[in-house]
């Protein structure tokens, strides 16, 4: 009864069909010529820092181009860290305007934390763009109910290169180490310069620290009371890193390698070394949505002269981020129960990360929960340096220590993982402290 009115409104909806896809393809092909490009906005940001950043607008040749690159412009003038906001607008007549809100001059964080039975009280203060070309002046002071630490830091990028950026720093820190029984205050500075090569960023490092070693308590076995006292260590140090990991808390794809090399004493300063130690972890994906990951750790310290190594360079090896199962560096050389560290180390570890069963809260907060299944082993001694690298490797495979387990992973944001496992710690010598029922926090920086 109602064919013809039924037939034209078939023909209606196919005629709104076609029409958009005839835009679409306008769209894509016209030719657009940027031509001008305006910032509202702007106060003490010089000119020449953001040119850099925007440089490939002009470079687009369609509007769907200008749209991307006018995209990826806004990303990169929010990562200088200098606006609270960008926004972009595009018009058709080659003209693009960029609409952003500088951060405040001074910029302050008040907070407390309570944790390890001490209170402390943290303010932080921050000068974003200090001189209109993304510097940054950052100063953090801590007062705690037992110690007092600070931090002042100056940052400068280059312009039209973030990756490659340069850095001073003067601090005043304080950790204690009760696996060790010992305390560690160091006075120091350090300058930083980051540059990226190919696909790996590098790190150059100057860092001249006074460091002062003391005893937690007074139960402090002997050794750790011989290392305390006053030192001065002046060194250099390079770092690369290669990662292609999708994420750092629980990557599902990717590599990372990570090696580290420093050297100490020929700057200056009491103490002289030379530390070699890397990292390697591989990730990929399976069907159900599971993960496996494989890693490895290992590192050497080579102490130069007669003077031996100090505590507080040293390598040290157990809990929730190296070989789960065993407390918190409680692996190795120990005097009355005071770990004392080791001069060269290895560690791996073997992982299957897959959701939870029947899994509760998909596509929600359950999602952020993991089910845990792995493997881990390694090893921490001294080395006779007089030796050949054949009794090196012998006294490395010599009482190694190994744990297997399972449990469940929560991802906290992008900072940290909390691990809740139950463990089956294996290899156990004398003096090694470990415990079935494991927790543990990972933070990643």
């Amino acid at each position: 009864m109602g064919g013809p009115d039924f037939g034209a409104l078939g023909e209606e909806a196919e005629l709104v069909e076609v029409e958009p896809e005839a835009k679409q393809e306008i769209l894509e092909n016209k030719d657009v010529v940027v031509q001008h490009v305006h910032f509202d906005g702007l106060g003490r940001t010089k000119d020449d820092i953001i040119m850099y950043e925007i440089s490939d607008v002009f470079k687009a040749k369609n509007l769907i181009d200008v749209m991307r690159k006018s995209h990826e412009a806004r990303e990169k003038l929010l990562r200088l860290g200098i606006f609270r906001q960008v926004e972009v607008l595009i018009d058709t007549c080659q003209d693009v305007t960029f609409e952003v809100t500088e951060l405040r001059r001074l910029t302050g964080s008040y907070n407390t934390m309570v944790g390890n039975n001490e209170g402390s009280m943290v303010l932080g203060l921050k000068f974003p763009n200090l001189f209109g070309r993304a510097e940054k002046v950052t100063f953090q002071f801590s007062y705690g109910t037992k110690e007092t630490s600070y931090g002042l830091s100056f940052f400068k990028p280059q312009p039209g290169k973030f990756e490659r950026n340069f850095s001073v720093n003067l601090y005043k820190v304080t950790g204690q180490f009760p696996w060790s029984s010992l305390r560690e205050t160091d006075r120091g500075i350090s300058t930083e310069f980051n540059f990226p090569i190919w696909k790996t960023n590098h790190t150059l490092k100057w860092e001249g620290v006074w460091r002062e070693l003391g005893c937690l308590a007074r139960t402090a076995s002997f050794s750790v009371r011989e290392e305390s006292g006053h030192s001065l260590k002046s060194s250099l140090s390079h770092a690369m890193v290669i990662d292609s990991r999708n994420s750092s808390i629980l990557p599902r794809r990717g590599a990372l390698l990570k090696i580290n090399q420093e050297l100490a004493g020929y700057t200056g300063g009491d103490v002289s070394f030379l530390k070699e130690d890397f990292e390697f972890q591989l990730n990929k994906q399976l069907l159900w949505d599971s993960v496996f990951s494989a890693s490895l750790w290992g590192g050497m310290l080579v102490p130069i002269g007669d003077k031996p190594s100090s505590i507080a360079d040293r390598f040290y090896l157990g809990g929730p981020t190296s070989v789960r199962g065993f407390s918190m560096y409680s692996i190795g050389p120990q005097s009355e129960g005071d770990y004392l560290g080791g001069e060269a180390y290895w560690a791996g570890g073997l992982h299957l990360y897959t959701p939870l069963p029947f899994r509760p809260g998909r596509g929600g907060f359950g999602d952020l929960f993991r089910t845990h299944f792995f493997l881990n082993a390694g090893n921490l001694c001294n080395l006779n340096y007089g030796d050949g690298p054949r009794a090196h490797l012998q006294k490395l495979a010599e009482y190694i220590r190994w744990s297997y387990g399972a449990g469940i992973v929560l991802r906290l944001g992008n900072i940290a993982r909390l691990e809740l496992n139950y463990c089956f710690p294996m290899g156990v010598q004398s003096g090694d402290r470990y415990s079935v029922f494991r927790t543990g926090v990972g933070l990643c920086f």
